[in-house]
């Protein structure tokens, strides 16, 4: 088992009283819309720290998929830092990013919850004209493609949902990872209460928020 592990849902909320510490080097994976970004960003900037997103280091213009070895090198590069704040599921560079995390936060939401949101979040960037990483625009019809998981974030979800939470359970168990503490929020009710109890290394935060404490 890991270090810590700790696994709330929306009927198991959080003790009055307990705290959670967050560590220095901290990355955050889920489904497709369970608000992995969303997060990291919210923790990079009370950290005072990077936040690495690989979505987009990943894909370039016209949605090209990078070549897996100059990847790799950008994240091992962008991960040699004291600390940071890194969002994103892919294996191929899990070797890389894992051994130097220190926290893994899981948002292990239903289909019922990133599904809805998947729809909503693409039809708002498509209307909007919202470029994404500096390099794409959302293809919003593209998503009810659902015999197709590379140009549907639905069908993607529908089809890797169940294994991406056997890996991570195997993750959470894996000698390997015992210098991990593991966070598994099953709900976004749970991550709310959650993150009322969550603390941060305070030697990374600006003093604005020390003052706040």
């Amino acid at each position: 088992m890991s270090e810590t592990s700790s696994s709330w849902g929306a009927e198991q909320m959080l003790q009055l009283g307990s705290e959670f510490s967050i560590g220095r080097r901290v990355i955050i994976v889920g489904d497709s819309c369970s608000g992995k970004s969303t997060l990291g960003e919210k923790f990079a900037a009370r950290m005072s720290c990077p936040f690495i997103e690989l979505d987009a280091m990943y894909w370039k213009p016209g949605w090209m998929p990078s070549e897996i070895p100059p990847f790799r090198i950008i994240v091992d590069e962008a991960t040699r830092a004291e600390s940071w704040v890194l969002a994103g599921n892919y294996d191929s560079v899990r070797d890389l990013t894992w051994p130097r995390a220190d926290t893994v936060v899981w948002l292990d939401f239903p289909l019922r919850v990133t599904l809805p949101r998947i729809i909503t979040r693409s039809y708002r960037r498509w209307r909007e004209g919202e470029l994404l990483w500096g390099t794409n625009r959302e293809r919003f019809f593209s998503q009810f493609k659902l015999w197709d998981e590379t140009e549907s974030l639905i069908a993607w979800n529908l089809s890797h949902s169940g294994s991406l939470r056997r890996r991570y359970t195997e993750a959470e168990r894996s000698p390997a990872n015992q210098h991990l503490t593991f966070y598994r929020l099953r709900s976004p009710a749970a991550l709310s209460g959650w993150l009322e109890q969550v603390l941060f290394d305070e030697s990374l935060s600006p003093p604005s928020s020390r003052s706040r404490q």
